[in-house]
């Protein structure tokens, strides 16, 4: 192997060890991050193959397009983690294929690492959500559809695909995407009211002393 492709392999390593990395630390799931370091260490080794090999570049194309459509029936796993799969495929392939120079796949590994770093983060989208409703009663009103999940959810419905209406069981599921509310400003409690309203705290209030100094030192109430 010459210098670049062990250089080339040192930064796939260091890209996956740091891609699996991010993922555990918003996701928790110890078993997909051996997947993906497992899947991108071989997509590696073979891709390093091919390219010593007198093969044609189609090939590894088409078995990058094989192992993108391998999926794990033990357990579902969400988009998010479709992007991560797809990340250390091809971060694997990158840098396991031969290169004349060493910056421009160092650049694109950086690219896919970032993408997933930024587009990834909580507060990217943060007040979106996603959940499928099964209500307890049919609703074949969309607007009365709308209405219910926004009162439920406590957010706004950006979008609905009703899945089932079931008019024997009286129930409906529903796919629903919606923002919450930003969260709404603490509002007085009504004992803080009325003993604001008393004559002892209209006193207080005009020495400049405030109700609040006699709760601070737990004073009477």
């Amino acid at each position: 192997m010459t210098t670049t492709a062990l250089l080339l392999a040192a930064a796939d390593l260091v890209a996956a060890v740091l891609l699996s990395a991010v993922y555990f630390q918003r996701h928790r799931r110890r078993d997909l991050v051996v997947a993906f370091l497992g899947v991108n260490v071989g997509v590696l080794a073979v891709a390093t193959v091919l390219g010593t090999a007198e093969v044609a570049l189609g090939l590894g194309l088409g078995l990058f397009g094989v192992l993108s459509i391998i999926r794990l029936r033990s357990s579902e796993i969400t988009q998010r983690e479709v992007a991560y799969y797809f990340a250390a495929l091809a971060i694997g392939l990158i840098c396991g294929l031969p290169h004349t120079d060493l910056l421009t796949p160092l650049l694109l590994v950086g690219l896919i690492v970032a993408v997933l770093v930024v587009a990834d983060h909580p507060r990217v989208l943060s007040r979106s959500r996603h959940q499928v409703v099964h209500l307890d009663r049919a609703i074949p009103d969309e607007t009365a559809l709308r209405t219910e999940l926004e009162r439920l959810l406590g957010g706004e419905v950006t979008g609905l695909t009703v899945q089932q209406l079931d008019l024997v069981d009286d129930t409906t599921l529903v796919d629903v995407r919606y923002r919450v509310r930003a969260a709404a400003a603490p509002t007085a409690r009504p004992a803080d009211d009325a003993r604001a309203d008393t004559p002892a705290a209209r006193r207080s209030d005009e020495d400049g002393t405030g109700i609040a100094f006699a709760d601070l030192i737990g004073g009477a109430r």
